[in-house]
């Protein structure tokens, strides 16, 4: 601790046991972290212990602390509620942050006599509800469209006060005489009644949507008792939108409950949160977030940090959270969601199938968004990806592997023997660069020599091309594949490329010049990369084999077949794909095929069953 201020040190010994806040500030008095405790003397305290283990991430922060600021609250909740608004306002470089959280769209209904309805990104604490975030945009269009057609709330900036209402300062606009507007403007429409029209919208926004529909239809059945048959149709049209508007949606639950299911999914240090929000039983919408800076970070304490900022202005808390992943301090966020929805909230795992359903396609969704935005940023120019920069530290390679090539064999007892390659570049697949070969010049069981033939194959042609070559060369296998594959490198002059075998059996990485296998840990990134590569050869080789496997039968079974030529098997080949699909055909399936009648279909029908 002899490297820190004594300021510093002071301010930490003499640190309050109360629940609150505090503020680590660097050199230049800039807020760098903001965290939360029960205990403010014992949880800052333990940053400079030297025996307490910290990730990479609090290393690199501890490093550069210069001074702390404690701001004491009266319980846990209120800690966590002022943790939030701190980072919100401070947005310091250490802490976890819903990706362009600032931009993310609300629908606005204002504190006021007469309130409006619209969209915002500017959150203000006046009293106004918000509902959201919306992270779809046109998702959040389409429910203003439907609000705006359902509903005659007003549209125009002017405050309605009693006095303003009293006065007649405001005109009568164009939205009232196009039926848009009731015209609360000159008193057209009480107060009261506009309130019930503001809460139906509420109602909406909630998912609640049969009490909206109860509600225009009983303005329905109002409006046509007095003759007003173009206002009742009017309300018929917006009854059929809504009734259109739920049939989009499918029933999942039939208890009716308010539940959102979170399932956070990371790569390296990116990592996506997807929440599917469940209202009175349906599926109402999806969002997709983004979040930053969570290297090194557990994923338990991810999820508390995107709970309390999905949640942190939202009018949509449902009474059940369902996470893939408990929160860290799960107690505390049950208690600040229970008091923003002011009524119990309860954070679980699902365990039903039903809910279970709901998870897995929130799992779903969160691996493709995922990849996808991994694909767009590897595609920028200078983006490097971390397990690319671990690979390069566990391999002790001399330059990061950008590229990356991968080799398979696959074959029955030297039959049908194929290989192939697979490419990756930034740690992304490129099927494009893809390629597969038949084994030419080996006879029998020999997957050393295939191996060789493969690399051999591959490299000339590059060389003789003047062809990009790998900066990492993956073998799928042990010494001997590895020992291969080294000397035909070797013979081309391309031993500079660096060359690991991986076997499948202890995930062992063995290395050409080394006698004992390098074994990575389980959760490693670098591991986790050369699985995917190693398994993604292994199964563009299998594909390959099975279809060579498939001809090969189907060829050497019809070959004994009076009456049938090249042309015609290949013909059968082409429309049954299998032989087993051949054999589970009738004789009428097999004059469906060109150039083949009646009397020989019975033949090639009685052979495959008879022989």
């Amino acid at each position: 601790m002899t490297h820190f201020p004594e300021s510093l040190l002071q301010k930490i010994k003499q640190a309050p046991v109360d629940p609150g806040c505090y503020l680590y500030k660097n050199k230049q008095d800039k807020i760098i972290y903001v965290g939360k405790a029960k205990n403010l003397a014992n949880r800052v305290k333990s940053y400079f212990v030297k025996t307490h283990s910290k990730d990479p991430k609090t290393q690199s922060l501890v490093k550069r602390i210069a001074d702390v600021e404690f701001i004491v609250t009266l319980s846990e909740v209120e800690a966590l509620i002022l943790e939030n608004t701190l980072i919100k306002q401070h947005r310091p470089r250490y802490n976890i942050f819903l990706r362009d959280d600032k931009s993310f769209p609300y629908i606005r209904i204002t504190n006021e006599p007469f309130p409006r309805v619209f969209i915002t990104r500017r959150l203000i604490n006046d009293g106004s509800k918000y509902f959201g975030p919306y992270t779809d945009s046109r998702a959040i269009r389409d429910t203003l469209q439907i609000i705006k057609k359902a509903f005659t709330v007003r549209t125009c900036r002017f405050r309605l006060d009693s006095e303003t209402v009293n006065a007649k300062n405001v005109k009568l606009c164009l939205q009232y005489h196009i039926h848009n507007c009731e015209g609360p403007c000159r008193e057209l429409i009480s107060k009261e009644e506009y309130d019930t029209m503001i809460s139906k919208i509420e109602a909406f926004l909630k998912g609640n949507l049969s009490e909206v529909i109860n509600y225009l239809q009983h303005k329905m059945e109002s409006a046509s008792e007095k003759l007003l048959f173009e206002l009742a149709a009017r309300y018929r049209d917006n009854i059929n939108l809504l009734q259109h508007y739920a049939k989009r949606q499918s029933v999942e639950f039939m208890d009716f409950k308010d539940r959102d299911f979170i399932n956070i999914f990371s790569e390296g240090d990116t990592c996506v949160g997807i929440v599917i929000r469940v209202r009175y039983g349906k599926m109402i919408g999806k969002d997709t977030i983004f979040l930053e800076d969570i290297s090194d970070v557990e994923q338990s304490e991810i999820m508390r940090n995107f709970i309390q900022q999905y949640y942190n202005q939202s009018q949509l808390i449902p009474e059940e959270v369902n996470v893939n992943i408990y929160p860290s301090e799960r107690d505390i966020l049950q208690k600040w969601l229970t008091n923003n929805r002011h009524c119990s909230v309860k954070i679980t795992r699902p365990a039903r199938e039903e809910k279970l359903r709901l998870m897995r396609l929130a799992e779903k969704n969160a691996r493709i968004h995922l990849q996808e935005y991994l694909l767009k940023k590897s595609q920028t120019e200078n983006y490097i990806p971390k397990t690319l920069k671990q690979l390069r530290i566990d391999l002790s390679l001399t330059e990061l592997p950008k590229r990356i090539e991968a080799f398979d064999i696959s074959n029955i007892q030297g039959k049908f023997a194929v290989g192939s390659l697979v490419t990756f570049i930034n740690a992304r697949p490129q099927k494009g660069d893809y390629r597969r070969y038949k084994i030419k010049t080996v006879k029998g069981i020999d997957d050393f020599a295939m191996m060789s033939e493969v690399v051999r194959r591959r490299y000339s042609r590059q060389l003789k091309e003047n062809n990009e070559l790998p900066n990492l060369i993956v073998i799928d296998g042990g010494k001997g594949q590895l020992s291969s594959a080294s000397q035909i490198l070797k013979k081309l002059r391309l031993d500079s490329i660096p060359i690991i075998g991986l076997a499948k059996k202890l995930e062992e990485i063995f290395l050409p010049d080394r006698q004992e296998s390098m074994i990575l840990p389980r959760n490693s990134l670098s591991l986790t990369l050369l699985q995917r590569i190693r398994d993604e050869a292994h199964r563009f080789a299998i594909t390959y084999h099975r279809n060579l496997r498939g001809k090969g039968e189907l060829t050497s079974v019809l070959d004994h077949i009076p009456g049938l030529g090249a042309k015609k098997k290949q013909l059968l080949w082409n429309y049954f794909k299998t032989i087993s699909k051949m054999r589970s055909a009738s004789i009428d399936d097999f004059c469906n095929v060109d150039g083949i009648g009646p009397k020989l279909s019975k033949i090639i029908w009685d052979y495959l069953h008879h022989g």
